[in-house]
């Protein structure tokens, strides 16, 4: 069996009707917010 590499995840699950939510990863926080565009932007 091949191992999936890529999961795909719907940005209305992980929001929740949010506009920003914070990632950790390796112990950093990653800010990744929806824009007034509708753009996504991942900032430290």
């Amino acid at each position: 069996m091949q191992e999936e590499k890529e999961k795909k995840i719907d940005s209305k699950d992980i929001f929740e009707h949010k506009t920003t939510i914070t990632i950790v990863h390796e112990g950093q926080e990653y800010q990744l917010r929806i824009t007034k565009a509708n753009k996504l932007i991942l900032t430290k």
